[in-house]
Parts: C-alpha cells; sequence; structure tokens
C-alpha cells in the first residue's frame, strides 16, 4: 500500500492508516490527519525532506519518516 511518501507534489490521497509511536499518532490525529482525510502533497524539500501538506484548510509540514507512516489511497 502507498504511503504519503510516495505521493508527488500536486497529488492528493485518502488516509487509510497512521502508523507510529503512540505520541506522533496523537498529535497526528490533532492535526487533522485521521482515516477517511483527504491530503494534498504540496512540495517537498529538494531533497525530499521535509514534505509540505494540505490538509483540510491547514498545511503541515512531516519529516520523510512520519510520511512514511501514513498508508494513502491516491484520488
Amino acid at each position: 500500500m502507498p504511503t504519503l511518501a510516495d505521493l508527488s507534489p500536486g497529488q492528493s490521497a485518502t488516509v487509510t492508516a497512521v502508523t507510529g509511536a503512540p505520541a506522533l499518532v496523537q498529535r497526528l490525529y490533532e492535526f487533522g490527519l485521521i482515516e477517511g482525510e483527504r491530503v494534498e502533497v504540496v512540495a517537498r524539500a529538494p531533497l525530499g525532506d521535509p514534505i509540505d501538506l494540505r490538509v483540510g484548510n491547514s498545511r503541515l509540514s512531516l519529516r520523510r519518516a512520519e510520511a512514511t507512516g501514513i498508508a494513502v489511497e491516491p484520488t
């Protein structure tokens, strides 16, 4: 299954699962990154880390290691 780290700028997807350390998962939920939510990759740093996302009306930057724990279904 693809992860958020696999998407290119401009692509959007629906979150299907969030995995990782319990504190990280809780923090991502607080930012609105929950199962069923639509996310869009806005930009990626030149070396691929961090990844800039749009979640609802918010923007969020994640490290590549954190993004690999978020399973998505491209739309």
